[in-house]
Order: structure tokens, then sequence, then C-alpha cells
């Protein structure tokens, strides 16, 4: 086990999240979990240090949190018993009212007092005057389906410095390009989605593609790699976004031409655009 371990990471922490047995052991299920949230702190970790360093402060929204397995791997592994912890706040925003009570009780007992779970919807929470104005990291961590995109639409609203999504499951492009099929001018193009398999694969490849698109156009700079090895997780995507510059003409174009292309002119809202002054 020590080799999935960090240094100083709280067994206590661990257990309550029920990652280690009341024993402290590792079953197999919860080792993968373990290595997945801690390979994911190896590269938010990066984000907070020079958020803290350059502003003094950090304020980190976890969206689609559900048990916020990530919200605290990070406050024990960045936050807990370090000089700057009066300067940094996490936040888990979270739709189950149950999930978020018990995460609660669990930061309380834990004595992470920087740590707040809010029961909002993602509209709730950009107008929440219990989310501060200044957002420096949005995570989302198998946010499923359009989850992954509502953190997105909020760390673009909120024009937070960073956004970190691993993608989960995926549908509802599948579902739109079964429904476009027979109206492309090139029918032929649709070999490449034409078994369900297909479709549901190559639909969450091009949601994830529309996505780097869409943070690329409001002028952040993406890099896409894998979380682990497909061994641990198939939902292996990772996406990290950086704010750079301002919004870019030309990645707002690229996604008109792909929901053109494939018949997915319904989904314009979904992949909003920024607005461009001449």
């Amino acid at each position: 086990m020590e080799d999935i371990l960090k240094s100083g990471q709280s067994i206590e922490l661990l257990k309550e999240l029920h990652i280690l047995t009341v024993d402290g052991k590792l079953n197999q299920d919860s080792r993968r979990k373990l290595k997945q949230v801690n390979h994911l702190f190896q590269f938010i970790e990066p984000l907070m240090k020079a958020t803290v360093e350059s502003r003094q402060k950090m304020n980190l929204i976890d969206h689609g949190a559900g048990k916020s397995y990530l919200g605290f791997i990070l406050y024990d592994l960045f936050v807990k018993n370090k000089s700057y912890q009066d300067q940094c706040h996490l936040y888990g925003i979270e739709t189950r009212p149950e999930l978020v009570t018990k995460s609660q009780d669990l930061a309380q007992r834990l004595k992470f007092k920087n740590m707040s779970f809010l029961n909002l919807t993602v509209s709730e929470s950009m107008i929440s005057d219990q989310i501060p104005g200044d957002i420096d990291i949005v995570t989302a961590l198998h946010a499923c389906d359009t989850a992954t995109d509502d953190a997105i639409k909020f760390a673009l609203k909120r024009e937070s410095q960073f956004v970190v999504v691993v993608p989960c499951c995926q549908a509802e492009v599948a579902s739109h390009l079964k429904q476009s099929k027979k109206f492309l001018a090139k029918p032929a193009v649709t070999e490449i989605y034409r078994h369900a398999l297909h479709t549901r694969e190559f639909g969450s490849h091009l949601t994830n593609v529309l996505r780097c698109l869409q943070l690329e156009a409001f002028g952040y700079q993406v890099t896409v790699t894998e979380l682990v090895g497909f061994e641990h997780s198939m939902k292996n995507e990772l996406i990290i976004a950086k704010k750079i510059e301002k919004p870019r003409h030309r990645f707002a174009h690229k996604i008109k031409e792909i929901l053109q292309q494939f018949g997915l002119n319904d989904l314009e809202a979904r992949f909003f655009l920024p607005e461009f002054k001449d």
C-alpha cells in the first residue's frame, strides 16, 4: 500500500471515504480509485501552488463533486497543515443534498475548516453569493454526461484561470449523431459511427474535441493527456486548460464547422461561444 499512499496522506480520511477498509486495507477497486485521484493531484498541485504564490490566495471549485473524493484529497495533501491554509478555500458543488450533508459532516470531523459544500445547480452557482467572485481553478472528476459541460460553462462564465476535467460517460452527442445520419450530404462519413459501439465511442471523442475547441475559443491553452493507464480506468482523458489570452475567432469557426458537418447544429447552445468585439 505504501507505493500508492503519498507522504503525510491521512489514513483517517481514506477510511472515511471508504477507500480504505476499517482495518486500513485496500481492495482492487479502491486501489484504482486512490491511484486515479492521487495521480490527478499531481497535475493540479502545480496549478494550486502557482495560484497561491502569485495571488496570495486560491479559490477552487469542484463541480459535480459527488462524495468529494477529489476535494478532500486536494485539501489533505495541499492545504492541511500548510502556512497558507487560511489563504485557500475549496468548494464542492453538488445537486444531491444527502451527499452535500455527508461532506459537510466529514469536513467538520476532520477540522478541514476551509472547505464548503453547496447544494446548488450550475445556474444557481453562477449567481450564488456563497461563492466568491474570483475563481482560480475549476475541477470536475468523472462528472457524467453533460455535467462536465456544466463545469466548463461555470469556469468560462466566471473566468477561472485554470480548468481541469476528467470526463465520464457522454451520451448526448452520440444520440444526436444517430438522428443526423440521414440528413448528411455525404453519407459515407457516417460509416465512422454506423455501428452502435462506434457511435458511442465517436460521440464521446467528438464531445471532448468540441470541449477543447470551446476552451480555446475563450482564450485557454489546452493540454489533453491520459490520467492513468487504461488498466485502471477506461474513462481516462484528462483536459487541462489555462487562460492565456482573449477569445479567438478561429476556434469558434472550427466548432461551427464541425457541428454543421455532422448535423449537430442543435448543440450550438451547449457549446456556446464568446461574444467577439469587432
